[in-house]
């Protein structure tokens, strides 16, 4: 996740460069003047064919009279709001709710309907859920549950879990993740070699 959140900020340099130099009316020969970088490195940074570095920020920065982290788009310092981006997959689109890494961790997830059967799973941590539309089947070990809209689960993800819509509508929830709740899951089944 930090790597996407990385790769996405460096990916909006280049064209933030070029729409604060045109906004301010500014030529790349003009630029390249005032900033001792030449033509083409700021050509190729703009376009995204080359990748910013502090050497070229910098220079751009104090060429445009604004802060660093105005360049990379940085959130203002003490903004608690977290802005992230959805990723979908497989019918399952996950918006991060929370900035730093850290104990806890919290999504919101919206989930299609599966095709397949439930695929119960393991990892280290502690998980809370809520449901905030739809109807979530839930399994946690022997245990088959149905929460809808309003109610809250928790359980220890030592234990075999899966959860999902349950029925043919999707289902929207916020899901929170205690310590090492973020470690990839492994199957609860044993596994099979192919051979």
């Amino acid at each position: 996740m930090i790597d996407d959140d990385y790769a996405r900020v460096l990916s909006d340099v280049g064209p933030g460069l070029r729409r604060l130099r045109q906004e301010r009316g500014v030529t790349l020969a003009a630029l390249a003047a005032s900033t001792g970088i030449s033509v083409s490195t700021l050509s190729r940074l703009e376009s995204g064919g080359r990748k910013a570095t502090l050497e070229l920020l910098l220079p751009l920065a104090h060429a445009h009279q604004v802060p660093l982290d105005e360049l990379v788009g940085a959130p203002e310092v003490g903004d608690p709001r977290v802005r992230a981006t959805p990723r979908s997959h497989d019918g399952l689109t996950v918006l991060p709710l929370t900035r730093q890494p850290g104990a806890l961790q919290a999504f919101r997830l919206v989930m299609e309907p599966a095709t397949g059967p439930p695929e119960p799973r393991t990892h280290e941590g502690y998980e809370w859920l809520y449901v905030l539309s739809g109807r979530l089947r839930l399994l946690v070990a022997d245990r088959d549950v149905e929460l809808r809209a309003g109610e809250a689960a928790e359980f220890d993800t030592r234990l075999p879990h899966w959860f999902g819509p349950a029925g043919d509508r999707p289902v929207e929830l916020i899901s929170l993740f205690g310590r090492q709740g973020e470690r990839m899951h492994v199957r609860a089944g044993p596994h099979h070699r192919a051979g």
